[in-house]
C-alpha cells in the first residue's frame, strides 16, 4: 500500500473551512488592532469586525488564549482519538500521518469522514480539544474579554452550531477512554498478542492494521461463550465482559447494500485454517490482496501467519517485517487480517469489533477514496459447526449511528465469492512447514492423535477441513500427506 500522504486535503473538505476561516475585511482590522491597543470595547475596530465566526485559531495565537505545540490538540469521535500540533501560523499537523489542515472543521471533517464516511461536516470548534478543553470555550473567553457587550457565550455558540450535528456526547466519550472503555489509536489490549508489532514492520503495510500488542499465540478457550445480539449491547458499559460475542448482522436486516465485493483464493482458507488447527490457542495472520477501486473489489490473495508468541515483541517485530517485505515483493496491499477462535463460535468479541473499527481506520490512512479492511475469524474445533470444516467468517464494522457515539461498532455479516485456485503454491506450503517447526514441541500444540469426536482423531479433523479447500490438481497431494504425517507424530 502507498505510503500516507503528507500533502493538506484538498477537494470538498476546503468546504468546511468555511466556518472559521477570516471574514472579508478582518487582516486588516486585526492589523489594526495590533498597532493599537489590546483589549477594546464591542464598538471599537476589532469588535466591529471579529465576528464569532471571524475569530480563528490565528486569533487566539495572537491574544495569548493559544500557545503553539506539540500534541495539544485531539479530536474524540465514536471511539477513536486523534492527536495535532498546533502551529505558531495557526494550522493543524495531524501527527498521525503529518497532514496539515488551515482550521479546526477541516481537520475535524476529515478524521470523522475516516471512521464514518457518511460524515457531512466535522463541527470543528466543539470537536477539537486544546489541553482537554473544547477550542469553542476559548472562543468564548476570548469574546469575554474583548467584547463584553456581546451575547453570553451559549448564546454566541448555539448560534455558531446552526445546521450542524450536535457533538456533545464527546466529553461522555473522552471519559470513556480515559475508563479504558473504548478502544484509542493505539489500544493496550488483551486479545490479540501478537499484533504488538503491526505498527513497526513498515509504514506502507503492517502499520494501517495494527494496534500494538505482542504474539498470536494466547489462551486456551475453556468455556463455550454464548452470543448476544447486537441489539441488547446498548452503550459501552466497562462491566462488560470484552470478550462478549456479538451475532453479525446482515446489510439486508438494516436496509442496506454491502458498500465492496470480496473475492477470497481457497489457498488463503486453506492456509489460516491450517494455521488455526495447529494450536489450542488463538492465532492471528495478515490478509495480502488488491483493492480495485473501479469495480469496488477487494480480492484477497495471500495469507501471512503470523509465528510468535506473547511478550515476545522483538520476534513479532522482525515477522511482521518478513511480512511487509513479502507484501511488497509480491505487489499486495495490506487488506485485512484474521484470527481464531479455537474451541468457539467464528463470531467477533467485543474487542474484536473495537480492534477492526481501529483498523478500518488505519488502513484507510490519508487517501481520500474509500479502502475496505476485511476481518476473517476461523473456529475450527467448534462443536457447533456443521460438519468437519471449520467455519471461517468474514466481517467488517459499521459505525454507530452519530446520535449514539458511545455505542459499540455493528458487526456486519460480509458476503464473499470463493475462488477455486488451480493448484498448490509453493508459498503456501513453505508457510505450512514453517508453522509446523514454529509450533513444534509447544504445550499447546494439537495432540492430532487424540479423539476429537467419538469416532474422529483431530487429525480427521484437520484433514476433513482442508479437503474442500484443496486445489482440483492433486500433484501436491503426496507433500499434503507427508505434513499430516509429521503432525501425527508431532504429539
Amino acid at each position: 500500500m502507498a505510503a500516507l500522504a503528507a500533502a493538506s486535503p484538498g477537494g470538498d473538505e476546503g468546504l468546511e473551512e468555511d466556518e472559521d476561516e477570516l471574514e472579508p475585511g478582518l487582516d486588516e482590522a486585526e492589523a489594526e488592532a495590533e498597532a493599537g491597543s489590546g483589549a477594546r470595547p464591542a464598538g471599537g475596530s476589532r469588535g466591529a469586525v471579529l465576528t464569532r465566526r471571524g475569530i480563528t485559531l490565528r486569533v487566539l495565537l495572537r491574544d495569548g488564549l493559544l500557545e503553539p505545540a506539540r500534541g495539544v490538540l485531539s479530536i474524540y469521535y465514536l471511539g477513536k482519538k486523534f492527536v495535532g500540533d498546533l502551529g505558531a501560523d495557526g494550522t493543524i499537523r495531524w501527527q498521525e500521518t503529518g497532514q496539515v489542515f488551515n482550521s479546526p472543521s477541516a481537520w475535524a471533517t476529515h478524521c470523522k469522514r475516516l471512521v464514518n464516511p457518511a460524515k457531512k461536516s466535522g463541527c470543528g470548534w466543539a470537536s477539537v480539544r486544546y489541553k482537554g478543553q473544547k477550542l469553542d470555550q476559548y472562543k468564548a473567553a476570548w469574546l469575554r474579554q474583548h467584547q463584553p457587550n456581546a451575547p453570553p457565550a451559549d448564546e454566541s455558540l448555539a448560534s455558531e452550531g446552526e445546521g450542524e450535528d450536535e457533538e456533545v456526547p464527546e466529553e461522555e466519550e473522552e471519559e470513556v477512554a480515559r475508563e479504558g472503555r473504548a478502544p484509542v489509536p493505539e489500544p493496550v489490549a488483551a486479545k490479540k498478542p501478537e499484533e504488538r508489532s503491526k505498527k513497526q514492520p513498515c509504514k506502507s503495510a503492517a502499520e494501517p492494521a495494527g494496534t500494538e500488542h505482542g504474539a498470536p499465540a494466547k489462551r486456551m478457550e475453556s468455556k463455550a461463550r454464548a452470543p448476544v445480539r447486537y441489539c441488547s449491547l446498548g452503550t459501552r458499559d466497562s462491566a462488560r465482559n470484552p470478550q462478549t460475542l456479538v451475532e453479525v448482522t446482515s446489510f439486508a436486516a438494516i436496509n442496506k447494500f454491502q458498500p465492496f465485493n470480496v473475492a477470497i483464493s481457497s489457498n488463503v482458507l486453506l492456509l489460516l485454517d491450517f494455521h488455526s488447527h495447529l494450536t489450542r490457542s488463538e492465532v492471528v495472520g495478515y490478509l495480502g490482496g488488491r483493492w480495485d477501486t473501479n469495480t469496488q473489489l477487494l480480492t484477497v490473495l495471500r495469507a501471512f501467519p503470523c509465528r510468535t508468541r506473547l511478550g515476545d515483541a522483538e520476534a513479532a517485530g522482525a515477522v511482521e517485517e518478513e511480512i511487509c517485505q513479502s507484501l511488497f515483493l509480491r505487489g499486495l496491499s495490506l487488506v485485512g487480517w484474521y484470527h481464531s477462535h479455537p474451541f468457539g463460535p467464528a463470531l467477533p468479541s467485543l474487542h474484536d469489533i473495537d480492534a477492526q473499527m481501529d483498523y478500518q481506520l488505519k488502513l484507510q490512512g490519508s487517501g481520500n477514496g474509500f479502502q475496505p479492511c476485511l476481518a476473517l475469524i476461523c473456529g475450527p474445533y467448534y462443536h457447533g459447526n456443521p460438519g468437519v470444516e471449520s467455519k471461517i467468517a468474514p466481517f467488517w464494522v459499521m459505525p454507530p449511528p452519530e446520535q449514539r457515539p458511545n455505542d459499540y461498532g455493528i458487526p456486519m455479516d460480509v458476503e464473499v465469492a470463493y475462488i477455486q485456485d488451480g493448484f498448490l503454491t509453493n508459498d503456501v506450503l513453505q508457510e505450512m512447514t514453517l508453522l509446523m517447526d514454529f509450533y513444534k514441541g509447544a504445550p499447546d500444540l494439537v495432540k492430532f492423535q487424540e479423539l476429537w469426536s467419538q469416532d474422529q482423531t483431530y487429525l480427521d479433523k484437520l484433514k476433513g477441513s482442508l479437503a474442500s479447500r484443496t486445489p482440483k490438481d492433486q500433484s501436491f497431494s503426496h507433500v499434503l500427506e507427508q505434513i499430516f504425517s509429521l503432525l501425527k507424530l508431532s504429539g
